[in-house]
């Protein structure tokens, strides 16, 4: 992902509905999804570029704060490409590659002369 991600956290999913639709009306970002935690929290994400989800971050984290409970918002300028394994809907995390080398067999243990 070569643009900025955005993210806002609240309690309930009225405050994120409504910090969603602020995001989308703010500033010309694209909705990644939605994240249900436990406890009730939900997660709003959007990406663009960087001034686009900074705004509307800003936007939304206010209209959340009018109807909800916001925990957090954040704006992360360029992640990583291996976040987007961590975003809903985005590709499944590679795994690492297995080692070919065949195990090495131990020596038979040496027979005590006497």
């Amino acid at each position: 992902m070569q643009q900025a991600l955005g993210l806002i956290e609240t309690k309930g999913l009225v405050g994120a509905i409504e910090a969603a639709d602020a995001m989308l009306k703010a500033a010309r970002v694209k909705f990644l999804g939605r994240q249900k935690v436990k406890g009730g929290l939900v997660a709003v994400m959007v990406a663009g570029d960087v001034g686009a989800v900074k705004a509307a971050v800003d936007a939304g984290a206010a209209a959340c704060q009018r109807v909800g409970n916001l925990i957090s918002a954040h704006v992360i300028p360029r992640p990583h490409d291996d976040i987007d394994s961590m975003i809903p809907g985005g590709p499944e995390p590679e795994k690492p590659a297995e080692d070919k080398k065949k195990p090495q067999k131990k020596a038979a243990p040496k027979k005590k002369k006497t």
